[in-house]
């Protein structure tokens, strides 16, 4: 069926179906702190996240418990770099060749006028976000770990990295206050806009 599909029609399938399963997975019980499931705040989230508006209904610091904030991190890393992104990391991690079809897909979704190098394009294009990324995530981790510990400042660090880098506008500081505690700090405002510029490029 999807060989039938022209590039835009692949992508935008491909979209929907990562919303539906991140819907689901944000629908399980292991997902939600209270345990009162609405599915229509894990389809929002899942689709805000996707395609990082950093629109939320609920606040992702207490309402999620760390299983639904790495689903929600997951669909924000995946929607930030591309879908076909992260389908030419797989199929470079699995040794499969990458087909017309999904190289003419790849061109499509980066708007580029000739398929010359596509694969490698995106190849360097996901190598230099996850160094960017983690870089990121080690300042930030270092910034925290006086105040938060190593395993809070740890993951506070590579999730606010992501989420700046791809411009999602997701937080876990709890209480919609997103960064505002952090006023007049200019190590966290640096390295935060740092990552904003250089994924907004």
């Amino acid at each position: 069926m999807l060989g039938k599909l022209n590039p835009a029609q692949v992508l935008v399938v491909g979209f929907s179906v990562i919303i539906i399963i991140g819907s689901v997975l944000l629908s399980l019980p292991i997902a939600v702190e209270n345990g009162q499931i609405n599915f229509l705040t894990s389809f929002f989230t899942a689709t805000s996240a996707l395609c990082v508006t950093g629109l939320v209904l609920v606040d992702t610091g207490t309402y999620w418990t760390p299983f639904g904030q790495v689903i929600i991190m997951l669909l924000f890393q995946v929607g930030g770099l591309g879908i076909m992104s992260f389908a030419a990391f797989l199929a470079f991690i699995l040794g499969r060749r990458i087909n017309l079809k999904e190289r003419l897909t790849m061109q499509y979704s980066l708007n580029k006028s000739s398929l010359g190098g596509i694969v490698n394009v995106f190849k360097y294009l996901l190598i230099f976000s996850f160094i960017i990324e983690l870089a990121g995530a080690i300042a930030l981790f270092i910034y925290w770990y006086p105040s938060m510990g190593a395993g809070k400042a740890l993951w506070y660090g590579v999730f606010h990295s992501i989420s700046a880098f791809n411009n999602a506008g997701f937080d876990l500081f709890g209480n919609f206050a997103s960064l505002t505690g952090f006023t007049g700090d200019a190590m966290l405002a640096i390295t935060i806009s740092a990552l904003l510029l250089i994924g907004g490029l």
